[in-house]
């Protein structure tokens, strides 16, 4: 499989943005297109996130180019990297660097390198290709381990025997391609995955780390197959004794979450932790997970079950409403994934849920009613009234409030 230097040419100057970014790289340090990038192009898929790696000082060139698009660069200083913000084109400057690992799973000890060392740190074949971007070196490929050859052939391929070692994130990852490209690791490599997940390769690395490898792996359009690869493998024991990755509720759940809006891959997580939310609660705290995130995550882990055995078909509103009230959307998505009924789902997410009443608790106390607990829970009736369709503007509103507070009294 090959690709003439013209033809590249030609795809990179249709990629967004690059009509700005090409000439603004003009007497700057050599500039190479990197990463999932290069592989989408080659691929005639859209590339999304453009990442350039320069021989010299990444921060002064990022400096450079946000002056000369008249953007603004925010510098990383721990991998000596930036972004360059500029309008709509947003892009990742890069040092060439070679990277070292002082113990397995930690964070690289990064160095200046050329690009050619730069590429071999790389996780898979597919991602450690480059394009030149300046000057006659414009469209030329860099491949030197055969990266191109790998995207025909539809293998996911590490670059070294300690990969999965140094790196054990690039577990998940390699399920992530596997899954969104429709390719498999070759044989050498499935290996390697899996004395590195016997060995314990994941308990090295930090929570924070395979957090966000997990929910990035969640978020994929095909994360059900990454899922079924991650049980297949084991990855899913190893990551907690109690974890057992069912790759058809992952599926069912991410599809309720697209239906109704939720967070696919926190829709996802609970589905992961739902077996028992109790031990695995302490997982998401490992993992590191925001607060927020554990609170939907768990609290979608508890109440799916339950909803899915309670919800019916043709229920009241108000009953819908008791059910449904102050449960995040990722509650529904698990609960549909488990049985539970469209109809009230999809019935609370697009109206009941937005129904209010027209009179509020300043309306009762003009009225009479004492300041205190039985002003909202005379409201809260005439809202199920509402609900159910049997009260129709302000007046009846208030009458029915006013008698669910006078009944009270």
């Amino acid at each position: 499989m090959t690709v003439a230097v013209h033809d590249l040419r030609e795809r990179i100057r249709r990629l967004p943005g690059m009509d700005r970014l090409l000439p603004a790289l003009v007497g700057l340090p050599p500039a190479f297109l990197v990463g999932g990038a290069v592989r989408d192009l080659l691929r005639g898929a859209h590339a999304v996130d453009i990442d350039v790696a320069v021989g010299g000082s990444a921060r002064s060139v990022a400096r450079a180019l946000a002056e000369r698009l008249s953007g603004r660069a925010g510098e990383h200083e721990r991998f000596g990297t930036a972004t360059v913000q500029a309008g709509e084109l947003s892009f990742d400057v890069a040092g060439t660097r070679s990277e070292a690992y002082e113990r397995p799973g930690a964070l690289p000890r990064v160095e200046p390198a050329t690009l050619a060392e730069d590429l071999g740190r790389r996780d898979f074949t597919i991602n450690a290709m480059a394009i030149g971007l300046t000057g006659d070196d414009l469209g030329h490929l860099y491949d030197a381990h055969g990266g191109l050859e790998d995207l025909r052939l539809g293998v996911v391929r590490v670059l070294h025997e300690r990969s999965f070692i140094d790196d054990p994130t690039r577990l998940l990852r390699a399920l992530r391609y596997e899954a969104r490209l429709g390719f498999a690791m070759d044989a050498d490599t499935e290996r390697l995955a899996r004395e590195a997940v016997a060995g314990g390769a994941l308990s090295t690395v930090s929570g924070e780390r395979l957090r966000d490898a997990l929910l990035a792996l969640l978020s994929e359009q095909e994360a059900a197959a990454a899922v079924s690869r991650m049980h297949e493998l084991g990855i899913d024991r190893a990551l907690h004794p109690m974890l057992e990755a069912d790759a058809e509720l992952v599926a069912s759940a991410a599809l309720g979450a697209v239906t109704i809006g939720a967070d696919r891959a926190l829709a996802g997580l609970a589905a992961l932790v739902h077996s028992d939310p109790l031990v695995l609660g302490s997982w998401l705290d490992e993992l590191g997970v925001s607060a927020r995130q554990r609170a939907v995550v768990l609290q979608a882990a508890r109440s799916a079950p339950s909803l899915a055995r309670k919800l019916q078909r043709g229920q009241r509103a108000s009953r819908i409403r008791e059910l449904l009230a102050g449960e995040p959307l990722e509650s529904f998505a698990l609960a549909l994934a488990l049985g539970a009924p469209g109809e009230p789902v999809l019935r609370w997410v697009t109206s009941l849920r937005h129904v209010r009443l027209e009179i509020n608790g300043d309306d009762l106390i003009a009225a009479g009613v004492a300041e205190g607990p039985a002003i909202g829970r005379a409201l809260d009736a005439a809202l199920r009234q509402k609900l159910d369709g049997e009260l129709s503007g302000r007046e009846e509103e208030l009458e029915a409030a006013l008698a669910a507070a006078r009944s009270e009294a």
